[in-house]
């Protein structure tokens, strides 16, 4: 992972600000005023040619006089001297810097070109420019012109908006909540959200991280590094929806649905991250995040006086999709012992409107004794019968003392004390109990844990396989794009689309194309003779919409109404669109299927994350009523059938009253054959399937249309060029000789999860020491899960099979930084296989693929006592030493 260099400046112990200035109202004064007030224990060093002093601190002409190496440089100077100031940090030692300076402009020659090119040579990392500074509260250091220091805490936010990260530190202090680190991201020349993702996710002291997103800059980088902190830890963003902008123009029904907001929903999705919709969102979800885990489910029991107030928190946990808590039998009769008769009985828990503080700790500890319910939230709406702080007051000690009994197995408490003073606020918050301003907030306050406890297992969970059966014909599809684009066309014929649907095996009306009138009738003759009914299209390279000129016509029974419509069709496209090509009309029977749903899917081309799937009502009206759902591929079954249940159009796919429901995965699987084919021929930028139509008995396309063009590369590494999530990477397949042994190589699959279960057991408990560096008892779901589902961006591991009894033999794995320039490798083998040199060969193809991704080096550790694999490494060509940091390791590198 790309975070080399990150913790010198992150948590540096010694600073140097070039830009310092007496000046009042300074960025530059505004920083070394808040490193002084900040207290930060390590060197400062002000650099400044015109002043010998600045607020009684001495000051050096250039950073090589100073009398110390800077770890981090803050550089707040002009425009035109940063290419220089980088370079003379670079020359001295110094880690990195961070470039407050805005103005910068990209392009070729420019300053900032010319100011990355200066740190390079160095290794310098560089955070900026444009940036606000950074504040990590644990080590007092605050290097920003923000206007106050957060307190400490176990929050992180990156923010692309040094105004948003100045907001959430006030907000913070208000609330009592703390950080571990805030980081301005500025314009990210070097340093961007994935590599902070990165450090944020390995920080021991960060319990979860905020992002305030306005453009993500390398899609698959952050896809992967996004996707890997939030297996670890809640992940959470905000990103405006830029509705303000237009939508741009699309010449098909699928590039009108993929807008580019809709696209960062599917993949913040897809990551795992919680998206909230604006700040106060942001603001109660870190509030949540701050103080509570998530529970292990999704039913809350809600404690109220008053029952207006509980039906509203009620309903809008229905709507967000939470559960009501029941209550057990037991429950209620400890809440008869202890309540008024004329208590509500039931969720929410009325307590009636006298209650005080004793009615409430009562009803609060019967209520966490329930196993019915996940979580809690306590309401109180302030009344003159008894007073809101005492309520607080005792509530907050009851949540503590419970807290202390039951550790990490406590369930989450939420509160609302609607119009309640700061002091009573304050109470709950020194108890860490997330309190709200509303019944609503507080309910979306608790989902919020909801939805990252789902994201995390949606995460690990092991997909359905593949069905064997589906085997598409790449060659012929590719051939048919390749053509095309040779031709110098952009749009296929619909000839063209059924085959290339058809070689992904995508079931498509016949479809037969007519250069004129008379062909027409010829084609149509043998449907109607058999008494079907017959539709006509124009066919015309530069008409996409055929509608739009009255180019369809249905329901055609005889020969005479054929003519009569081709004549008309082909006479009104050449009238509506002169400069339209009319090669002639496509012919088709009529399609009847009277129980069937329209609906569409396909893909678009997006700017930012490339290829991705669309979803939805199908029709003539889709953009109207926009029921759709993005998701980026690849995608597997589970995948395709959580992206079509994100969609209204979902529930007419079940059975409802005489009508059947439409074929088991018969639409998920046509969506992940789409995946397939945008993975396999990347050429692809827009197909549109309009209608599709689903039954009972499948599904059918009746209409489509693709357009293709020439490869633009998106993405750094192999693999597909259009995915920001690679694809299964079906090149690294290979049979390989072993000696006299015949062996199967494939990249991991998530499904793979059993296989490596049954895989450990025949591993000694010696070699797995060997392996992990410390005893291994079990090996449990989330742990093999981690190891199975890779993203193939960062991270690829191979299983050896034996190709006679399929068994699984060994696996070798490599992850690298996310630059792509070195890698850590790992390998383990089944123990009664040692010594037959598969480990050999294993090192060999993992060494090979390093090389293929252009990696530049490979390193692992190793133990000393690992004597096999440290002779293997050396044979390998390895450079061995020995760790100077744990005395028990080896460190070995092999540069490529």
């Amino acid at each position: 992972m790309s975070i080399y260099r990150l913790k010198n400046l992150l948590s540096p112990r010694s600073i140097a600000l070039i830009g310092a200035s007496p000046r009042r109202n300074s960025v530059g004064r505004a920083i070394l005023q808040n490193l002084a007030k900040g207290g930060f224990a390590g060197r400062i060093g002000i650099v400044n040619s015109r002043y010998p002093e600045i607020d009684g601190v001495a000051t050096v002409p250039s950073l090589d006089r100073l009398a110390f190496v800077p770890e981090l440089v803050i550089i707040t100077t002009p425009l035109s001297t940063l290419p220089d100031l980088v370079d003379q940090a670079g020359k001295v030692g110094a880690a990195g810097a961070m470039i407050i300076t805005s103005g910068l402009e990209h392009g070729p020659g420019s300053l900032l070109v010319q100011t990355e090119s200066a740190a390079k040579p160095y290794g310098m990392r560089l955070i900026g420019p444009n940036s606000l500074g950074m504040m990590v509260p644990a080590i007092r250091l605050n290097a920003s012109f923000a206007a106050h220091m957060p307190l400490a805490g176990n929050l992180a936010l990156i923010s692309q908006s040094g105004a948003i990260a100045a907001g959430m530190v006030d907000w913070g202090a208000q609330r009592g909540i703390g950080f571990s680190g805030i980081v301005s991201t500025g314009d990210q020349l070097d340093v961007d959200i994935a590599d902070l993702l990165d450090h944020f996710a390995l920080d021991i002291k960060t319990r979860a991280i905020l992002l305030y997103i306005e453009a993500v800059k390398d899609a698959r980088k952050f896809m992967s590094a996004a996707r890997a902190a939030a297996r670890i830890k809640p992940v959470v963003v905000v990103k405006s929806s830029g509705r303000a902008q237009q939508a741009k123009p699309s010449a098909t029904h699928i590039g009108g649905l993929a807008v580019t907001d809709a696209v960062y929903d599917a993949a913040f999705l897809r990551a795992g991250i919680v998206r909230v919709s604006d700040l106060r969102e942001l603001f109660d979800c870190a509030e949540t995040l701050g103080r509570l885990e998530a529970p292990i489910g999704k039913r809350l029991a809600i404690l109220a006086n008053g029952d207006g107030i509980g039906s509203l928190a009620i309903d809008r946990l229905l709507e967000l999709g939470g559960a009501p808590a029941s209550i057990g039998p037991i429950v209620q009769a400890k809440l008869d012992a202890v309540l008024p008769s004329i208590w509500s009985a039931s969720n929410p828990v009325d307590i009636v409107g006298d209650a005080d503080a004793d009615r409430y700790a009562a009803a609060l500890e019967a209520l966490l004794s329930d196993q019915d319910n996940d979580a809690v939230l306590v309401l109180n709406v302030q009344t003159a019968i008894a007073a809101a702080d005492d309520i607080a007051a005792s509530v907050a000690k009851l949540v503590t003392t419970y807290r202390e009994q039951h550790r990490r197995w406590a369930k989450p408490v939420l509160a609302a004390w609607i119009g309640a003073e700061q002091a009573t606020l304050d109470t709950l918050s020194e108890a860490a109990i997330p309190n709200y301003s509303t019944e609503g907030d507080a309910v979306r306050g608790f989902m919020h844990l909801v939805r990252h406890r789902e994201v995390v297992e949606a995460l690990a969970a092991v997909p359905p396989a593949m069905p064997n059966s589906f085997c598409p014909d790449v060659g012929t599809a590719r051939s048919i794009v390749a053509r095309v684009l040779t031709e110098g066309r952009m749009w296929l014929d619909p000839i063209e689309i059924k085959r290339l649907l058809e070689a992904y095996e995508i079931e498509v009306v016949p479809t037969f194309a007519a250069a004129n009138v008379d062909e027409a009738v010829g084609l149509a003759s043998s449907w109607l003779a058999q008494g079907a009914t017959v539709v006509l299209k124009i066919l015309s390279p530069d008409i996409v919409h055929k509608s739009d000129v009255g180019g369809v016509v249905l329901n055609l029974t005889t020969p005479d109404a054929v003519r009569t419509a081709a004549n008309k069709i082909i006479a009104r496209a050449t009238s509506l669109r002169p400069d339209a090509r009319i090669s002639g009309v496509i012919v088709q029977p009529m399609v009847i299927r009277t129980k069937a749903r329209e609906i569409i899917m396909g893909l678009a081309d997006d700017p930012t994350f490339g290829t991705v799937v669309v979803f939805g009502r199908g029709g003539t009206a889709v953009e109207i009523i926009n029921d759709k759902a993005l998701a980026l591929p690849p995608l597997d079954l589970r995948l395709a059938r959580d992206l079509i249940e994100r969609t209204r159009v979902s529930r007419l796919l079940r059975a409802y009253r005489d009508v059947p429901a439409v074929k088991p995965d018969a639409v998920a699987m046509a969506l992940v054959k789409l995946a397939q084919m945008a993975a396999d021929i990347p050429e692809i930028r827009e197909l549109d399937i309009n209608p599709l139509l689903a039954d009972e008995s499948g599904i059918m396309a009746v209409d489509a249309r693709v357009a293709v063009g020439r490869v633009e590369a998106k993405f750094k590494g192999s693999g597909p060029s259009n995915l920001a999530v690679r694809a299964y990477p079906t090149q690294w397949e290979r049979h390989l000789q072993v000696k006299d042994w015949r062996i199967f190589v494939r990249p991991i699959r998530p499904e793979d999860e059993p296989l490596i279960h049954y895989f450990l057991r025949h591993v000694t408990s010696e070699d797995l020491r060997l392996r992990f560096f410390a005893p291994m008892k079990e090996f449990t779901h989330d742990f093999i899960a981690r190891l199975t589902q890779l993203d193939y961006a960062r991270a690829m591991a191979f299983l050896a099979f034996d190709e006679v009894t399929n068994g699984l033999l060994g696996v070798v794995r490599i992850h690298s930084d996310s630059v792509y320039e070195s890698g850590e490798y790992a390998i383990l083998l089944r123990s009664d296989l040692k010594g037959k040199g598969l480990g050999w060969t294993l090192m060999q193809l993992i060494i090979e693929y390093a090389r293929a991704e252009g990696l530049k080096v490979i390193s692992g550790d190793v133990l000393h006592e690992n004597l096999v694999m440290l002779d293997m490494c050396r044979r390998l060509g390895f450079e061995v030493k020995a760790d100077p940091a744990e005395l028990d390791l080896c460190s070995v590198k092999l540069r490529l």
